[in-house]
């Protein structure tokens, strides 16, 4: 099966040996995004619901360069360093997903790459 490569400048670029995401066939595979701004390339400073909505907003971005939108994410794992984010977590996604939502998985971390607070991936199912 042939693998696409997926960019977009929406988003910020890889910060490692990664791509933004892979698409093979239908399904597309989002790597982890921080609270990374685009244009600048800094951490999202601002409050835990600045960071999450950053994140949202980096993986919509891609998925949309995808050719897809957030009711097609199949799967959507998110990391947090601080589970006691998880209420807010969940009031932020209800803004970007409605029912039938994606599974997921909510996952305490020690630590993320530049000293984020929360990182999240997804799997898109292409229709």
């Amino acid at each position: 099966m042939a693998r696409t490569i997926i960019r977009t400048a929406a988003a910020p670029q890889a910060v490692g040996t990664y791509s933004q995401a892979v698409k093979c066939g239908n399904t597309v595979y989002v790597s982890g995004q921080i609270p990374l701004d685009p244009v600048t390339g800094e951490l999202e400073s601002g409050p835990m619901e600045a960071q999450i909505r950053r994140v949202f907003a980096n993986l919509q971005a891609i998925v949309q360069a995808a050719g897809g939108d957030f009711s097609q994410v199949a799967k959507l794992n998110v990391f947090l360093i601080d589970l006691g984010n998880f209420t807010l977590l969940n009031q932020i996604m209800a803004e970007y997903f409605t029912e039938p939502y994606p599974a997921r998985a909510a996952v305490g971390v020690a630590s993320l790459p530049k000293g984020a607070q929360v990182e999240m991936e997804c799997v898109v199912e292409l229709e």
